[in-house]
């Protein structure tokens, strides 16, 4: 009993360290490619929590699916080979049962668990009345609904320690990245759940090991609490996701090129020239909704005239002049094309609702 409650106490503290780097391979092979991998991730000195893949949901069938069960006590032999707690998703009732079963310290919830519902509601039940540290990663498609549903089931069955993992969205058209991070989505859930632990998982977001520094350095400059990355003995042998792995020795040397920022500073300085900007800020922004309030009223005028002249509210043309006007002053204003196209039109809907209330009047 009171081994279990050092290691409790010795997770819980653990949890709290900022940033906490969680490491291992995306699958578990085999015994000794899994060992290898947890010393060599211990001797960097930077890895907090040992990951690896037992059982892996893949696309289609035929590919690697996970040594399944069997990885379990490779695992295990790895914590006590390096002392790292370990982590591993799971997607099943009798997966949560084996990954316990064989003292895994925490466990996460896959992106394609977190999108169906009744697979969190089966991963929950199985854990209701168990003390263990829960990590959720977001969804595959961008639904923050999803993504907030699956932290309320497991909250609901008595779950304390509950995490987010940002891997990025699947979407249409996106080439860049293997899922699209949609920062703006991830903040949004950040600032809903801050007390939450909130983990950043570069390596699904990237897809490929070239571009994964870029993105663990995007993450730790808004605060992230950490981050997930696959690590491998030999990458491009890995049995799955072989592209977005590295060598232990890569990831120490991209922790070392990290530039670690800090929320908060002592310095009088700093404070009263950040309070100076805020306040203009604060002023701008007062003279924004003001601007945005004038804007509406105009656009009920326009729906009066539109209303008698039995006009249809959207003018496709009219839209279309408005956006490319906007997208070329954004060029040359340092503005981001993205910005200004979701800024405006969140303003055009703002605006058809107002003409649509003239109209129903």
């Amino acid at each position: 009993m009171e081994n279990t409650e050092l290691i409790s106490s010795s997770l819980e503290k653990l949890l709290t360290k900022r940033p906490l780097i969680i490491s291992g391979p995306c699958s578990a092979e085999t015994e000794e490619q899994l060992l290898a991998t947890a010393q060599r991730l211990k001797a960097t000195g930077k890895v907090d929590m040992l990951r690896a893949g037992i059982w892996k949901p893949r696309t289609k069938p035929g590919m690697f699916e996970g040594v399944g069960k069997k990885g379990l006590p490779w695992l295990q032999q790895a914590k006590v080979l390096t002392g790292l707690p370990t982590t591993v998703e799971v997607a099943t009732a009798r997966q949560v049962e084996d990954a316990l079963a064989f003292g895994v310290d925490v466990l996460w919830v896959g992106a394609r668990s977190t999108v169906n519902p009744f697979s969190v509601q089966e991963i929950a039940d199985a854990l209701r009345g168990v003390d263990i540290p829960v990590l959720i990663k977001n969804p595959i498609n961008p639904d923050l609904e999803l993504w907030t549903g699956a932290v309320e089931r497991m909250a609901r069955v008595g779950i304390k320690r509950i995490g987010l993992i940002h891997r990025g969205f699947s979407s249409y058209g996106n080439t860049e990245y293997r899922n699209a991070p949609m920062w703006h989505l991830a903040i949004e859930m950040k600032l809903k759940y801050p007390e939450l632990l909130f983990i950043n998982d570069p390596s699904h977001i990237c897809g490929r090991r070239d571009t994964l520094l870029e993105v663990m350095q995007r993450a730790i400059d808004l605060d992230y609490d950490g981050l997930m990355i696959e690590s491998h003995i030999n990458p491009d042998e890995a049995w799955s996701d072989a592209k977005q792995q590295v060598t232990p020795e890569q990831l120490n040397e991209m922790l070392d090129r990290i530039v670690w920022r800090k929320e908060e500073t002592n310095s009088e300085e700093y404070h009263a020239a950040l309070e100076a900007l805020r306040q203009q800020i604060n002023h701008i922004d007062d003279e924004l909704v003001q601007m945005l309030s004038r804007r509406m009223k105009i656009s009920e005028q326009i729906g009066k005239y539109k209303k008698d002249n039995n006009i249809t509210i959207l003018q496709t043309n009219r839209w279309n002049e408005i956006i490319e006007k906007a997208l070329v002053k954004a060029d040359r204003m340092g503005l981001s094309r993205e910005f200004i196209t979701r800024y405006f039109d969140a303003v055009h809907m703002e605006s058809i609702n107002h003409q649509k209330k003239v109209l129903d009047s």
